[in-house]
């Protein structure tokens, strides 16, 4: 696990610096994406390249990972502290979708060193 634990915190730092091209590395070509704005999916790599330029064209979004934890069917979940501003750095309110400040569970599922599906789930 520790080898997926590494790439998992390289592609935090990644996102939080907006580096997309560091973060696509790390995806498989297939890779399934939680759509936390709109709901469903996105599907490869650069349909993740979409989902997040348009996210970071409304929104500031930061991702601290505070543990990581394997799941009995091989995934990993990532305890993540969520932070998200508007672009000029304000609390942003009325939301209606799930990007808000609160801890969250990134599930993980690698292939061959890649993420190839990531999914979210509240925080328990």
């Amino acid at each position: 696990m520790d080898d997926d634990v590494k790439v998992l915190e390289r592609i935090y730092d990644r996102f939080n610096a907006r580096d997309i091209d560091g973060v696509m590395t790390a995806l498989t070509d297939d890779v399934a994406w939680a759509n936390a704005m709109d709901g469903g999916y996105v599907h490869g790599r650069e349909a993740v390249r979409d989902y997040w330029t348009r996210q970071w064209a409304m929104v500031s979004p930061h991702v601290e990972p505070v543990g990581f934890y394997p799941t009995a069917d091989g995934a990993i979940i990532a305890e993540v502290r969520q932070t998200v501003r508007d672009l000029e750095g304000k609390p942003i309110q009325g939301q209606t979708h799930m990007l808000e400040d609160k801890t969250v569970g990134h599930v993980f599922r690698l292939r061959e060193g890649k993420v190839a599906r990531f999914d979210i789930q509240d925080a328990t």
